[in-house]
């Protein structure tokens, strides 16, 4: 594959991803393979490549003879994620306690800043929800220094969580209450306070875990039962 076309292909994907976190293209779709590559305006071997790294992130699946689809995970799926989260992402925080340097550390404190002017200026109606290393989680991930854990928070299992994270965080007030538990989550990084972190982590991750629950839940009752 020619660069031009790995290029095309790295475009693409980073649109579609967008567009899929944020619920332009809404879980369970179809996705037209013609009419995508219509739209972004490239060849079908650029976009057969970007939907296969869409695939292996977990955010479409494609079934033979019927097509690609935005994934819909089912209320035990999600579960299984976020219970994997508490646990992976509370030892992200141990180590970065013990790991992260006082310059990582005081960059973390600053992106809170960013983070809390945000949610100011959306009157806490949203997070800020820009990935990598803007993103508060990404940045305890890579802070930990243990590749096979980044590996498995940053590449399997990023993107699919962010959908989540932002599609729920705009119908609650997980912004505000959100960043408090960040804040918390932070101090105890900037002490080197490793179980802390770790037991804040994990409790911070159990409510965005029950604050998704509840939301599914409610989703799922029928209109009488309101």
């Amino acid at each position: 594959m020619t660069q031009p076309t790995i290029s095309l292909a790295n475009r693409v994907c980073e649109i579609i991803v967008q567009d899929i976190v944020t619920g332009t293209l809404p879980q369970g779709s179809k996705l037209n393979e013609p009419e995508l590559a219509r739209t972004h305006g490239i060849s079908r071997g650029p976009l057969r490549e970007a939907m296969s790294r869409l695939e292996a992130m977990r955010l479409i699946k494609r079934i033979p003879n019927v097509g690609a689809s935005v994934v819909s995970l089912s209320y035990d799926e999600l579960l299984e994620i976020y219970q994997i989260r508490e646990a992976l992402e509370g030892l992200a925080a141990r180590l970065a306690a013990q790991n992260m340097s006082a310059t990582e550390t005081q960059e973390l404190r600053l992106l809170l800043g960013a983070h809390e002017k945000h949610i100011k200026q959306t009157q806490g109606q949203s997070y800020f929800q820009q990935e990598g290393d803007v993103d508060f989680h990404y940045r305890i991930v890579q802070g930990s220094k243990n590749q096979r854990l980044i590996n498995i928070l940053g590449d399997e299992l990023y993107n699919l969580v962010r959908m989540y994270r932002y599609q729920f965080s705009l119908s609650s007030n997980r912004p505000q209450q959100a960043l408090k538990e960040h804040n918390q989550i932070c101090a105890a990084i900037e002490e080197g306070d490793a179980e802390l972190a770790e037991w804040l982590m994990r409790r911070h991750i159990g409510n965005a875990r029950r604050n998704i629950m509840q939301h599914m839940q409610a989703d799922a009752t029928p209109a009488e039962d309101l």
